[in-house]
């Protein structure tokens, strides 16, 4: 299928994926990961429950040692007390980091009183962390364990506490394979008062079988299900030799500007080399 798109949403796609945020996660392939960044990238660094934030804190410095811009995320649930949250707000002041990403993270039973994003947004706000700006995530797919209108109130939540400390924001979408979702919960959350500039999160250039796995452990699977009743969809994002992450993010071309979606955080499960090929290829056009 071809887009035909007008000037505008092309300049929109194009500055989204100039913009775009490469995830890695703390394993053994982080090192071949970072190796494959292009110069001065900017990259989002996982806290999983499995590792711990110190995992996390020692990958943002290898990533900064590398020179890219290192965005930390900070797990809610693994954190133990206010004690950790000033060690983390002198961790981040100390070190000259000014982007974090907060989220409530996967753990099952908090380590300590923070059980979600928001709890730990305003303790790390007063703690003085020196950040600029502060992203934090979104769920036009749904989340397979809190329902749809604590998800909405959370995000108007956390918006409200980074305009009361003057902060930036951005809200970084989970992976959601449907264009027409993405549309309609978009507009549904403009409409509502976030004005959050939204990064879109997709899967970057990745193998089948590990963006299947992975989705489905990020809670995505009504978007997978989406794939699956699309086999032409199926076909074209999910077979190793011709996956495009421009296939979901051209179709949201007209709607980019409209929404507020500035830039692209991509999922490359550490398969980075592919993704930057794609993304240098794309932008060389």
């Amino acid at each position: 299928m071809t887009f035909e798109l007008s000037p505008e949403p092309i300049d929109a796609r194009r500055a989204a994926i100039e913009a775009l945020t490469f995830e890695i996660i703390p394993l053994r392939s982080a090192a071949e990961a970072i190796a494959a960044l292009p110069a001065g990238s900017r990259v989002s660094v996982t806290c999983s429950p499995v590792k711990g934030v110190a995992a996390t804190r020692e990958l943002v410095d290898q990533v900064r040692r590398s020179g890219h811009v290192a965005i930390p995320h900070l797990a809610a649930r693994l954190v133990t007390g206010r004690s950790e949250v000033d060690d983390l707000a002198r961790w981040l002041r100390t070190e000259g980091l000014t982007s974090a990403f907060i989220i409530g993270g996967d753990a099952e039973e908090p380590a300590g009183p923070y059980a979600d994003g928001a709890t730990l947004l305003r303790d790390l706000l007063a703690a003085d962390p020196g950040l600029a700006e502060v992203g934090v995530p979104a769920y036009p797919d749904d989340h397979p364990l809190i329902p749809r209108a604590a998800l909405d109130e959370a995000l108007l939540t956390k918006q409200a506490l980074l305009g009361e400390a003057g902060v930036a924001g951005w809200a970084s979408t989970q992976m959601c394979f449907d264009p027409g979702r993405i549309v309609t919960w978009g507009d549904q959350q403009r409409a509502t008062g976030i004005d959050l500039p939204i990064h879109l999160g997709l899967p970057g250039v990745v193998d089948r079988a590990r963006l299947l796995t992975m989705g489905m452990r990020l809670g995505v699977g009504p978007s997978l299900r989406y794939l699956r009743k699309n086999r032409r969809a199926v076909g074209r994002l999910l077979t190793r030799s011709d996956y495009d992450p421009d296939d979901l993010l051209a179709p949201l071309g007209p709607d980019l500007a409209r929404l507020g979606i500035t830039g692209v955080h991509c999922f490359t499960f550490n398969q980075v080399a592919t993704t930057a090929r794609w993304r240098a290829d794309l932008l060389s056009v």
